[in-house]
């Protein structure tokens, strides 16, 4: 599980390719890749090159404001924030035991943030690269191109998304930025009007999803030879699983698993992750690197998300997505699959179980509950983990006795696979780099890599897969020789 293909003895003589920025992603990263005369891979890195400095600005605040400050992060995910701090001041006020209604409130929000995000990352995305295929027409391949050869596919889309967010808006109060949760509960329960409403429309969603299932499945028993292999590696992943094992995305026991499928560690209490991860620091890149303690910097990193996830648990709680795991296990065999492209596979499973686990819900008389609040004996110290659409997501405060916060750690999803990604756009380099001209398809390889984990590099917009791109190809002195470039309207240039 080595960071780098090889080390270079004279990385001065090597030549350099550079994606930069990566597209259709969320923040600024680049990729560089180190290449000799005969085109053999040195190095491939993705590089992170902007700060945001959460973890220094919250503290200071009061630990009651957090909750919506660290929204902010990003657009996309602001609910898996959001939560994730409600249940680190839980502990904060002491509320061991969230109230029925407020529980259920939290787990609605967080559902409807799962579906609305994976719908989002499947449909606008990354379906252009899967339907289209990863070097077709750039001109057609965005979810515009989505639009006009497959109608149906985009407008179910659009909608699985659009009724996500009408779930967060109903729970947190508006679809971005919600202030739903609060230390030791929420503020709102749902009206019988908001729970019709949401009622309508939930069972053609489970349709939808499980649809949504069966395409992209049906992608990998099509192709098996590309999905079982473009950019494949053998990893450690991590998730928190249910108590009972099941797959539970608001809360859990932190599990862990190696490359081939064996239990590392089960059942960790997540107050007590620091005792389990480490983070690495490296001068190439803004991202922290996590890693095992027990395993070290070299065999202890991991991935996280929900090729993990689904692999992870035991069995899904609600019966039509678990059908759908059971299928995803089989086609894998005995080893766990992975290959970075199954991870579209486990995450419409996903978004299947949370348009089930939202019907059930909305079922539940407590949703429509007044008991929102508890509190108990005042804490110092709080951990929130909670599994956002792209993995596992940290939260850690302490609180002083002014109420203030004075220390915060993040561990955000995309810091977790952050080596697992460096490694999957190695391998991609390694199978497509080799003796090609680079092209505008060879570069969006590369990205489709980066694309399957969903990240989150910060807060980005994600044009239709037409961000300028540009890519330099220079001598053993640094010296240009060519440029191949990509304008936001999505011509290509060719100089040199």
């Amino acid at each position: 599980m080595s960071a780098s293909l090889e080390t270079a003895v004279h990385p001065e003589n090597l030549r350099r390719v550079v994606i930069d920025p990566v597209s259709r992603v969320e923040g600024h990263g680049k990729v560089t890749i180190l290449l000799d005369d005969k085109n053999k891979v040195h190095q491939v890195r993705l590089h992170i090159v902007e700060f945001r400095g959460f973890e220094k600005f919250i503290q200071g605040r009061p630990y009651w404001e957090v909750p919506v400050m660290v929204q902010r992060l990003c657009g996309i995910c602001p609910v898996s924030h959001h939560l994730a701090a409600s249940k680190a001041m839980d502990h904060i006020v002491g509320a061991k035991h969230l109230t029925a209604t407020a529980e259920k409130m939290r787990r609605l929000m967080h559902y409807g943030q799962i579906l609305q995000s994976h719908a989002l990352h499947f449909f606008h995305l990354c379906s252009p690269d899967l339907l289209f295929g990863f070097d077709s027409d750039i001109s057609k391949r965005n979810i515009v191109g989505i639009a006009e050869k497959y109608p149906d596919t985009a407008k179910r889309g659009i909608l699985l998304r659009k009724f996500g967010q009408e779930v967060i808006r109903h729970t947190a109060g508006k679809r971005i930025h919600g202030t739903g949760a609060v230390p030791g509960g929420v503020n709102k329960s749902l009206s019988i009007a908001e729970r019709d409403e949401l009622l309508r429309d939930i069972y053609q969603m489970v349709s939808w999803s499980r649809d949504a299932v069966h395409l992209v499945k049906q992608m990998h028993h099509q192709n098996p030879e590309l999905y079982n292999s473009f950019g494949a590696f053998r990893a450690n992943y991590m998730s928190i699983v249910g108590l009972d094992g099941g797959l539970d995305l608001y809360h859990g026991h932190l599990r862990g698993r190696d490359e081939n499928g064996n239990i590392i560690f089960d059942g960790v209490d997540y107050q007590n992750y620091s005792q389990l991860i480490a983070e690495e620091v490296k001068n190439w890149s803004y991202m922290k690197f996590p890693y095992l303690k027990a395993l070290g910097t070299e065999k202890g990193w991991y991935r996280v998300g929900p090729l993990s996830r689904v692999q992870n648990c035991d069995f899904i709680p609600t019966p039509l997505a678990e059908v759908e795991r059971r299928d995803f296990i089989a086609f894998s065999g005995v080893m766990p699959m992975h290959a970075p492209l199954g991870y579209h596979w486990a995450r419409m499973i996903e978004m299947l179980h949370a348009a089930e686990m939202i019907k059930q819900l909305l079922h539940d008389d407590d949703i429509t509950g007044s008991d929102l609040i508890t509190s108990g004996e005042r804490g110092s110290e709080g951990v929130g983990v909670i599994e956002a659409p792209r993995g596992t997501l940290i939260h850690h405060y302490r609180v002083d006795e002014n109420d203030l916060v004075t220390m915060c750690n993040l561990i955000v999803s995309t810091t977790h696979n952050n080596q697992a990604m460096n490694e999957a756009v190695r391998r991609v380099a390694q199978q497509y780099l080799h003796g090609h001209e680079v092209t505008e398809g060879l570069l969006n390889h590369i990205e489709v890599a980066i694309r399957a984990f969903d990240p989150c590099l910060s807060c980005a917009t994600h044009a239709l897969g037409k961000m300028p791109l540009q890519v330099e190809l220079l001598n053993g002195a640094g010296e240009q020789l060519s440029t191949l470039s990509r304008s936001g309207d999505g011509s290509i240039c060719s100089e040199g």
